[in-house]
C-alpha cells in the first residue's frame, strides 16, 4: 500500500496546486497559449469529468455522494487485493483512478466554501450561473459543502476542420479535436482506467 499511497499523494498535490493556481490567477474563461496545440483555459463545471453536467443541483449532489461511495469502494478493493495482485500494473492503475476520483471530489466538497466566486445554481432559471473575475481563497465561500465546482484548465485544440457539405447531419459544421477541457484528476482517471483495461492480464496477474 505504500506505493499506492505515494502515487495518490503526488497526483493530488499536482492536481490541487494546479487548480489553486488557475482559480486564483485566471479570469473565468481566460486562455493562455502554451503551444499552438495546447492552452491553459480556465473553466469550471459542477458535474462530471471533462466538462459533463448531469441533472442540475440535485444531480450535482447525487454525483458527489456517489463519488464518495466510489472512493471508499476503490480503497477497499485495493486493500483487499493488493497482496493478491502484487505488481506495479495493479498498484499504479488503481492508484491513478483513486487519485483522480479524490482530486475532483475535493473540488466538489470544499471549493464552494474556500473561494469567494464560482458558478452558483439559480433555482429561478434552473441553471448554473457563471461569473467573471479572479477568485480569492478567502474561505467566505460562494456556495456550500458538496456544492463546489470542479476546476478545469487543460485544453488541447490539436486541429480544427469543417465537415464537407455532403455528409448528412454534420455537413458544413465545425469540428475541433480535442475540444474537451479537463484537469490533472481527469487525466489520472483516464490513464489509470486505460492501464487497467488494456493491460488487464498483467494488472490482475
Amino acid at each position: 500500500m505504500k506505493k499506492v499511497g505515494i502515487i495518490v499523494l503526488l497526483v493530488l498535490i499536482i492536481d490541487q496546486l494546479s487548480k489553486f493556481y488557475i482559480k486564483t490567477n485566471f479570469h473565468y474563461g481566460e486562455a493562455v497559449e502554451v503551444f499552438n496545440w495546447f492552452q491553459l483555459k480556465f473553466v469550471e463545471n459542477p458535474g462530471m469529468a471533462y466538462g459533463a453536467e448531469f441533472g442540475g443541483l440535485v444531480g450535482k449532489l447525487v454525483l458527489s455522494v456517489l463519488r464518495l461511495f466510489l472512493i471508499v469502494g476503490i480503497c477497499w478493493y485495493i486493500w483487499k487485493n493488493v497482496a493478491k495482485h502484487n505488481n506495479n500494473y495493479f498498484k499504479i492503475g488503481m492508484a491513478l483512478v483513486l487519485a483522480g476520483a479524490m482530486g475532483n471530489q475535493i473540488d466538489g466538497l470544499f471549493y464552494g466554501m474556500i473561494f469567494d466566486t464560482g458558478p452558483v445554481w439559480n433555482p429561478e432559471h434552473g441553471m448554473w450561473e457563471s461569473y467573471t473575475g479572479v477568485s480569492t481563497a478567502d474561505f467566505k465561500g460562494y456556495s456550500g459543502f458538496l456544492k463546489g465546482a470542479v476546476v478545469d484548465m487543460l485544453y488541447f485544440p490539436l486541429f480544427e476542420m469543417t465537415w464537407p457539405e455532403w455528409i448528412p447531419g454534420i455537413g458544413g459544421k465545425n469540428f475541433e479535436f480535442f475540444s474537451y477541457i479537463f484537469n490533472v484528476a481527469d487525466a489520472s482517471i483516464t490513464v489509470g482506467g486505460a492501464t487497467i483495461l488494456l493491460l488487464r492480464k498483467k494488472v490482475f496477474a
